[in-house]
């Protein structure tokens, strides 16, 4: 497969992926936004901001961090190269670039996505609402996620669709679960602190699944674990390792040997891990060396096989 061609199905995916995991953590802001008695309701607003590392971004657009504000500039803001209507711009113009390459249901999904969403930035978010707008974005992304799993043949193409979802997904859930842990601090146990962990739970779709694993109370110890190590969670940090390491080597050709090392160091630290040792260490700190070396990860697989020689 041409590098230009894996490059665009690569970022296509990366960018859906990447406004899915945007929807999910405004839902988190607005929802705790509405709770009353929350004494830290504005850091909770500004998380996304910092999970993104787009505060400074924000702050010359606007004086103050609000959530309606914090809204407009990860939703349909033009200006935000972060925002979920940027995101989607841009994954559908990757899309265009391959369209031989992807099946109609994949263009489709994509393409009417972008179409519903110029439309809903004409008329705003007040018109449609925010929940309603955030549940809409993951629909689509779950539409889009089922045409590829569906339709698509199992080549290149769809291996770094899926390539580009696991590095972004990884990238994630790493960075929400070190913003909120720094948020929410280890001792919480009042009602606030309860929402907040549920919160962060249903940001990355596994409160069902934390239910199913442990039986009490949430605590930061298990949501820590559930996160970072448990494989039968989809957006852990385990189980985005496990699919990077079966998705690189069955790539065709013999590049990309430093890529399959490095994703396999990382998965074997996941796999053998415990969560101890990840205290330990320090969750702030274990999860800083994570995204080092998952980013270093992404740019070993850029230059192995995303660039045009």
């Amino acid at each position: 497969m041409l590098s230009r061609t894996a490059s665009e199905l690569y970022w296509m995916s990366r960018h859906l992926e990447r406004a899915e995991n945007i929807a999910r953590m405004l839902d988190v802001a607005w929802n705790l936004s509405l709770i009353p008695f929350s004494e830290t309701v504005n850091e909770e607003v500004a998380a996304p901001l910092k999970i993104t590392g787009s505060l400074e971004r924000y702050i010359e657009k606007y004086d103050t961090v609000q959530v309606n504000n914090v809204l407009h500039f990860f939703a349909l803001d033009e200006d935000n190269p972060g925002s979920i209507y940027c995101c989607i711009r841009q994954a559908r113009e990757n899309a265009h670039a391959v369209r031989g390459k992807i099946t109609s249901e994949i263009w489709e999904s994509i393409n009417t996505t972008w179409i519903e969403l110029q439309n809903i930035r004409r008329y705003g978010l007040i018109a449609m609402g925010a929940s309603a707008f955030l549940d809409w974005v993951k629909e689509r992304s779950h539409l889009f996620r089922g045409a590829t799993y569906g339709t698509i043949i199992r080549n290149d193409a769809f291996r770094f669709i899926r390539i580009g979802t696991f590095i972004e997904r990884a990238d994630n859930t790493a960075r929400i679960l070190d913003v909120k842990h720094q948020i929410q601090g280890p001792k919480g146990n009042s009602a606030v602190d309860y929402y907040r962990w549920n919160a962060l739970l249903r940001s990355v779709g596994a409160f069902e699944a934390y239910r199913e694993l442990y039986s009490d109370r949430i605590t930061h110890e298990h949501v820590a674990e559930m996160l970072i190590l448990r494989a039968e969670v989809p957006r852990s940090l385990r189980s985005c390792m496990e699919m990077l390491c079966e998705l690189l080597p069955s790539v065709e050709g013999d590049s990309g040997l430093d890529a399959k090392r490095l994703a396999a160091v990382l998965y074997a630290r996941l796999q053998y891990g415990d969560i101890d040792h990840v205290f330990a260490i320090g969750l702030h700190e274990y999860l800083t060396d994570f995204l080092r070396r998952v980013n270093e990860l992404a740019d070993t697989i850029q230059s192995a096989y995303l660039e045009v020689i």
